[in-house]
Formats: C-alpha cells, sequence, structure tokens
C-alpha cells in the first residue's frame, strides 16, 4: 500500500514545478503568529512550499512527504536558493512523531485522523499548528472526493479540540459562492503549557 501510495504521488509531483507552487493561505495570512525562531514540522509537505515559507521566516524546518520526487525537488530547490532544509521522505504514521517536538507544525490538504494525537503531542507547550483541508461540503465539486480524505463540518474543531482555537474559518455553502475559502477549512491552535 505505502509503495502504491508513494508511486501514485511520485508520477503527481513529477509533473508539477515547485516553483509555482505557493504556500496556503491558513499560514500566510496568519504569519504574524509565527514565533520569531524555532523549529517547524511541514507534513505531507508535497513540493516544500510551506517549508520554505517557513524557512525565510526564520524557522529551522523539517519537511516529510511519502514522495521521493517530491522530497528531492524540495532539497533541489533548498539547495539553489542556499537554504538549509531537513526534508525527507517519510511514510507518516504515528511512529513517525516520536521523539520529535517541535514549536510550529504545518498540515496542508493532507488527512489521517489517526495522527491527530501523535500532532498535538509533538508540539512544544505554546507551539502552533496551522492546519488547512478539504471539506466534503463543497461549493464547486472538485478533487478529492473520498470522503476518507474529506472534513466532515467543524472536524478540524473536534481533532484538535486539546488545543487553543487561536483561528478557525470554515465558510461551507454560505453567501457568495464565488468569494470566500470554499471547499476546505482552516484552523490554527496553540498547545497549552
Amino acid at each position: 500500500m505505502i509503495d502504491e501510495m508513494s508511486r501514485k504521488w511520485d508520477a503527481i509531483y513529477s509533473q508539477l514545478d515547485s516553483v509555482a507552487c505557493l504556500p496556503v493561505s491558513v499560514l500566510t495570512e496568519n504569519e504574524f503568529l509565527l514565533p520569531k525562531a524555532g523549529t517547524a514540522l511541514d507534513l505531507a509537505c508535497g513540493l516544500g512550499a510551506n517549508a520554505l515559507f517557513l524557512l525565510h521566516h526564520g524557522m529551522a524546518v523539517t519537511a516529510w512527504d511519502i514522495s521521493h520526487v517530491a522530497i528531492d525537488k524540495l532539497n533541489a530547490h533548498a539547495t539553489q536558493e542556499g537554504l538549509n532544509i531537513n526534508a525527507c521522505q517519510e511514510k507518516i504514521d504515528v511512529e513517525s512523531f516520536t521523539e520529535c517536538s517541535f514549536d510550529v507544525i504545518v498540515v496542508s490538504r493532507f488527512l489521517d485522523r489517526t495522527l491527530s494525537d501523535a500532532i498535538i503531542d509533538a508540539l512544544k507547550p505554546d507551539g502552533l499548528l496551522f492546519y488547512q483541508t478539504f471539506t466534503r461540503e463543497k461549493m464547486i465539486e472538485s478533487p478529492p472526493n473520498n470522503p476518507d480524505y474529506l472534513l466532515t463540518e467543524n472536524e478540524l474543531l473536534t481533532l484538535f479540540s486539546p488545543l487553543r482555537v487561536i483561528f478557525y474559518r470554515e465558510n461551507a455553502l454560505i453567501g457568495e459562492p464565488l468569494r470566500g475559502l470554499r471547499n476546505e477549512a482552516q484552523f490554527v491552535g496553540q498547545k497549552r503549557k
């Protein structure tokens, strides 16, 4: 299963240009919350737009993804820019977080509900989680469509209920359909001391 998943994402990332990738808006619109320094994890990083954003904000960054193609492209881009990043191909599961501790964790467009406790445990006291991913309630039908990878209403609030909610947004189907965040939810939470 892991090899199959890795091959799937390798094929996708081999077709994409890392320069064209942008960090998620939950991170860019809330960058003022980031600590001046510290450690960060870009979980399921893809081509690493979030990781690069965090690097440029003074963080020591670790980036994990199942795709070696994505990790190779991220490492090549970081080397070209003279940036130091710890980017690794990783089968992301609960064991991945053993003995890990971060000031910031960013998760974008990835959902594995079994990891929520491990993610919380991997945050240092006062650490921040920035999370943005797809919802089941969609304004426009687009992939992904498998409900296993789509959030139910307010689900991020439930999955990360031990964290102090700093920011939450889920526009759903309310209001003008072509304005605002659609098809995704955003969450920023802080681990209490």
